[in-house]
């Protein structure tokens, strides 16, 4: 019994003395991905929601391209502007429904996580809410035309190959990659510019 309190008490005293040193609290060093994370945190944080924004886009694009009742000549559109689709651009409508219903759903996401926790913008101030707003939305908007124009246009030049049974989802998948490192270039220097990033 008493050698149980005793290698209980060498315990205690070695876990106090390992955390002070003459009655001054020491900090444990950091370990190395610690301080990768704390040095690389926007880029790591920016590619963790970018994948993740990028994977719920994916995954929408997917069910409405599986669940869409519209086929390449038949949809709700003008039937001059069908035309002009599928007729002059050699576009499938269906892809680009389905990328736009996508994009709109993957932007949203990444507004809110970009915001708080990849730029750590935390100010809600009506006015700066909403200039963030318009740029991440503008820029959002020209990758957005330019990601749902590019996959059928890569379908159509012949890079149509399927993926789990999904039409252009290997197009999909490049042009994505490309549009994840335009974004972050458009929100780091333009919609959640800080302060000190202003004056420069």
């Amino acid at each position: 019994m008493r050698s149980t309190e005793h290698s209980d008490k060498c315990l205690v005293l070695s876990i106090l003395e390992r955390f002070q040193i003459g009655g001054v609290s020491v900090k444990e060093k950091p370990s190395v991905f610690r301080v990768l994370f704390d040095k690389h945190r926007e880029i790591i944080m920016y590619c963790i929601f970018g994948v993740t924004t990028t994977i719920i886009n994916w995954l929408v694009y997917s069910f409405f391209v599986v669940i869409l009742p519209v086929d390449q000549y038949s949809s709700e559109f003008p039937s001059w502007l069908e035309h002009f689709i599928v007729s002059t651009l050699h576009l499938d409508i269906k892809l680009i429904v389905a990328g736009v219903l996508a994009w709109v759903v993957a932007v949203l996401f990444a507004f809110v996580t970009n915001k708080l926790w990849v730029f750590e913008s935390k100010s809600w101030e009506a006015k700066l809410v909403v200039g963030e707003a318009l740029t991440f939305f503008g820029g959002r908007i020209a990758t957005g035309i330019l990601e749902v124009l590019a996959v059928p246009a890569f379908v159509s030049w012949g890079f149509d190959a399927k993926l789990f049974g999904v039409d252009g989802l290997p197009a999909k998948i490049v042009i994505s990659v490309a549009i994840v490192i335009l974004n972050y270039i458009l929100s780091k220097f333009i919609s959640f510019r800080t302060p000190k990033d202003k004056e420069n």
